[in-house]
């Protein structure tokens, strides 16, 4: 993924994930596509850039903390999750922040 998201005016919210992944894919490539679809169809959700080279991270934006947190209780996306620890992160970090300010070119 190389697009920047195209955001609101703010405010609004950004979940920031950083990872350290296992080796090899183990199903990786296909869940994270799924993710993508699905979070893409949640209520709230305003975007998404993502980048890996060593360390991932990616930064979802929402329009706000209950979206964020029926996104957190999807069922898919808690399967997801639960793999994750299991067999594809070896460390990770969640943060939520609130965007009150944008700008660029």
């Amino acid at each position: 993924m190389s697009d920047i998201a195209r955001t609101p005016e703010p405010p609004y919210y950004a979940v920031i994930f950083s990872s350290h992944r296992t080796e090899g894919d183990n199903g990786y490539g296909e869940m994270a596509d799924r993710m993508l679809e699905l979070a893409a169809r949640q209520p709230g959700f305003l975007g998404v850039e993502s980048v890996r080279e060593g360390l991932g991270i990616t930064v979802s934006y929402w329009d706000s903390l209950e979206s964020i947190s029926e996104w957190k209780r999807n069922t898919e996306h808690r399967e997801a999750q639960r793999l994750g620890r299991k067999k594809w992160y070896s460390n990770f970090r969640v943060r939520v922040a609130k965007i009150e300010r944008e700008y660029g070119i």
